[in-house]
């Protein structure tokens, strides 16, 4: 049986490199994608707590399926924002979007 640590610096690790990809690049896909990586991480965290805390109740697993079904709206509005603003200024850059600010 896999320690709890060891799901902690997982998690961690994930989320690290998924906060350095939303914050760094500049590709929106690579965002998203990046935001993703960092829900998964939240997910294994839940799952793990779950695990080690009430085995039986299985409450961690519900939280994670919540989450992939907002994560998955999210990605769906995402792209469908993506693709239409490729279609409009053929750029998914993000520094290209700055009339959007206002």
């Amino acid at each position: 049986m896999v320690p709890l640590p060891y799901y902690f610096a997982l998690s961690l690790t994930l989320f690290s490199i998924g906060l350095f990809g939303a914050l760094t690049k500049r590709n929106a896909i690579t965002v998203l994608m990046s935001i993703e990586l960092m829900l998964n991480a939240v997910n294994i965290n839940l799952v793990a707590f779950s695990r080690f805390i009430t085995p039986q109740a299985l409450l961690g697993h519900l939280f994670v399926i919540f989450t992939i079904t907002v994560a998955a709206a999210e990605v769906a509005v995402g792209l469908a924002l993506v693709l239409t603003l490729n279609r409009h200024r053929d750029s998914v850059n993000l520094q290209d979007f700055t009339w959007l600010r206002g």
